[in-house]
């Protein structure tokens, strides 16, 4: 059925013609459906979000936001193609800079660039084709309604006549916009469900692609910066004359408690680095990982209650349980590790700035740049290049402003790099947390409640006190508690869900087996329970919950693997969508090898399969490698795992086969960057249970071992 919605677009906010009749129609469009500008935004020369159809009838589609690998810069634009209705083969991509006036939420992060501008981006696509058919219906003196449109061209099946976009590009640009439009019926999509390769897949494996690395312009000065070797130190004194006389060293300058060597090369920066002497103190006791699991342990045993969601009389159940299950589940600090380490251009000259990098807040880029050099954000331009991964990293602003900051100080063009080593021990890590997990059983193993306790450095709110079971139990407790600490933490890929999946998808499992349930018939008995007796807010679809579980059991044969093969199962929702998966695991010389995990995703109307796919793929990969091997830890305020001779990754010949499974439907799109990666550990860690007898609880399974 097609959908009929407002256009929410005036003929000025909409539509720049240009002054030649050959440049064709430019349709600029807010892509996240803010009202009409008005007269001011109306008259601005710059537009961050436009359509252009040229008279040959190549379409130009500019991507807002971010692309960090996770194939947005495709996706959104066949959004608006589809709606379009034109040749996908004839679409150009260009990447758009960062520009609040056109654009809200320019942002890769929270799996959220395709649910917030899905809508808006139909309604753009559709609103430029109905004004191409009223221009094309209005030379042929008939009603826009005989025509129709096909890959690019509008027909006349009556006069079988037919004329390109590209012909009536001009003439639609005078006409008005309509201000309702036809969407089309998702079974009429021609471009969106099907496979597309990624728009710069030719220019990266030719090695055109620009990263942020790759970007110079000439006078450019390289920066390494000294930063505090340890958390909670600064500096006390440094001598910079033997880096000073070094070849290709420009300048040496102290910003707060770091100091920069600006170089003309790379090496020359980090040599001259290395050359300084600098004394460090700490201005309070250096902190030790020992220290924060005691501390965190501490927050778990013995601080009051500080409920996030409390349900019932859970106290009363616990009293009254003829069994008690509890475990206790811990991480550690885990590091981005984006391929690419952090680096950012920035050029502060005459009360402007110019920024161009690999940033997934642009915008908060921006803001804070100008807040530091009390600079107006109208003087400040940011354009983003192409990132080698970000995983929350990038959501930081700390690289942007080092370089502006420095920029202004040196008076010149500056481009700031980290090594590996900087990445690494350089903070905003995923936090580390303990959790522990208590249900009460009656004596026929029914759960009468369900308490998740959780504590972590940095972190704000521990718990997702939303989180499945939360509304189908009677009593339901979770409550969480934050350590302050000057170990730097942020978002790292699914924030919080990343290991919050993993312990409670285990003591999903644990419960099931003391109480002799199957894991997946206990998790549909609960949704049940959930519908037909809510017990608070639910803030899940429980028949979506319900369906990705039974299609995850039904394609990974559950509960009827060969023999020696374990299964594990589990089941998460997050960022929208709902993931379920079904682990093989399989003992190879007494040791267990994941063989292979079948994965249930339900996230609406698939965009582009084949990245999808690929989102789905890596999210597993890297869920379990970071479960198996990843671990940072803290010694007097130092790192200790600073590159990857120390740090494990999952190597090639550990990454199981993995098999995906979307549910067909109609629903918007909800996100899909993350929400792979928080239950793979859970599914994983229940079938290595499953095949040795032994509950991993604590994270890394696996004793880091160095590369070599």
């Amino acid at each position: 059925m097609k959908e009929t919605t407002t256009t929410q677009f005036d003929r000025r906010s909409f539509i720049k013609v240009s002054a030649t009749t050959s440049a064709g129609l430019l349709l600029n469009f807010d892509l996240l459906a803010k009202a009409a500008y008005g007269d001011k935004a109306a008259v601005a020369t710059t537009f961050n979000a436009f359509l252009s159809i040229a008279p040959d009838g190549l379409v130009t589609i500019m991507a807002q936001n971010p692309e960090v690998g996770q194939g947005i810069k495709t996706a959104l634009p066949m959004i608006v193609a589809e709606e379009l209705d034109v040749d996908w083969a004839k679409v150009i991509v260009e990447q758009a800079p960062l520009d609040t006036a056109k654009y809200t939420r320019q942002v890769a992060g929270g799996s959220q660039s395709i649910p917030t501008t899905w809508k808006t981006l139909r309604n753009a696509g559709a609103t430029a084709r109905q004004m191409l058919i009223n221009a094309a219906a209005k030379r042929w003196q008939v009603a826009p309604e005989e025509c129709t449109t096909e890959m690019g061209v509008i027909k006349h099946a009556a006069t079988k006549r037919s004329l390109s976009y590209g012909e009536v590009a001009t003439e639609a640009a005078k006409l008005e916009v309509p201000k309702e439009v036809k969407l089309k019926a998702v079974n009429d999509f021609k471009i969106i469900g099907t496979s597309q390769k990624g728009v710069d897949n030719k220019s990266i494996f030719t090695g055109k692609a620009i990263y942020g690395i790759d970007y110079k312009v000439d006078g450019m000065l390289y920066c390494m910066v000294a930063r505090p070797p340890a958390f909670g130190q600064k500096v006390k004194s440094f001598d910079d004359k033997k880096t000073k006389a070094m070849p290709g060293v420009k300048q040496v300058l102290q910003f707060g408690d770091k100091i920069a060597v600006l170089a003309t090369s790379t090496w020359e920066a980090k040599e001259g680095r290395h050359a300084l002497k600098i004394e460090w103190v700490a201005d309070a006791k250096l902190e030790n990982t020992t220290e924060h699991d005691a501390q965190l342990l501490k927050l778990l045993q013995t601080t009051p209650e500080k409920p996030r969601r409390q349900n019932g009389d859970v106290a009363k159940a616990f009293q009254e349980a003829a069994k008690v299950v509890e475990a206790t589940y811990e991480c550690p600090f885990l590091p981005h590790n984006a391929m690419e380490p952090m680096n950012f251009f920035a050029h502060v000259h005459d009360g402007k700035v110019e920024l161009v990098g690999p940033t997934q807040t642009p915008e908060a880029a921006r803001k804070q740049v100008g807040e530091l050099l009390s600079i107006p954000l109208e003087n400040i331009t940011v354009n983003m290049t192409r990132m080698g991964g970000g995983f929350g990293r990038r959501l930081s602003t700390d690289f942007a402003k080092e370089a502006a900051q420095i920029s202004s100080l040196a008076k010149a063009p500056v481009k700031v790099i980290w090594t590996r080593e900087d990445d690494m021990g350089g903070g905003i890590y995923r936090p580390a947390c303990k959790y522990t997990y208590r249900a009460a059983l009656d004596a026929k193993g029914n759960v009468t409640a369900f308490h998740v306790r959780g504590a972590g450095i940095n972190v704000g709110n521990p718990v997702r006190e939303g989180n499945f079971p939360a509304g189908a139990l009677e009593n339901f407790l979770a409550d969480g508690h934050n350590l302050e600490s000057k170990v730097t933490t942020g978002p790292w890929r699914a924030p919080v869900h990343n290991f919050v999946a993993f312990a409670e998808q285990s003591f999903l499992d644990e419960v099931a087996i003391a109480a002799g349930k199957d894991p997946v018939q206990m998790r549909l008995d609960w949704l049940d329970m959930a519908k037909n007796s809510p017990q608070g807010p639910v803030s899940y679809d429980i028949e979506r919950f319900k369906g990705v579980i039974k299609l995850a059991a039904e394609k990974g044969n559950w509960g009827k693997a060969p023999a020696g093969v374990s299964q594990g199962f589990s089941a998460y929702f997050s960022f929208g969508s709902y993931i379920a998966q079904v682990a093989e695991v399989v003992m190879v010389n007494g040791q267990p090898k994941i063989q292979k995990i079948i994965c249930a995703a339900d996230c609406g109307v698939v965009i582009n399969p084949s990245g999808a796919n690929n989102q789905i793929v890596g999210g597993l990969v890297d869920g379990i490698g970071h479960a198996m091997y990843g671990n940072l830890s803290i010694k007097d305020g130092v790192a200790e795992q600073q590159n990857f001779g120390a740090y494990r990754l999952i190597r090639l010949a550990e990454a199981p086969a993995v098999e995906v499974h979307f549910v067909k439907n109609e629903l918007d799109p909800t996100g899909l960057g993350e929400p792979a990666l928080p239950p793979t550990a859970g599914a994983v860690g229940n079938a290595i249970f499953k095949a040795t007898g032994q509950r991993w609880r604590k994270q890394p399974f696996v004793a880091p071992a160095p590369l070599g």
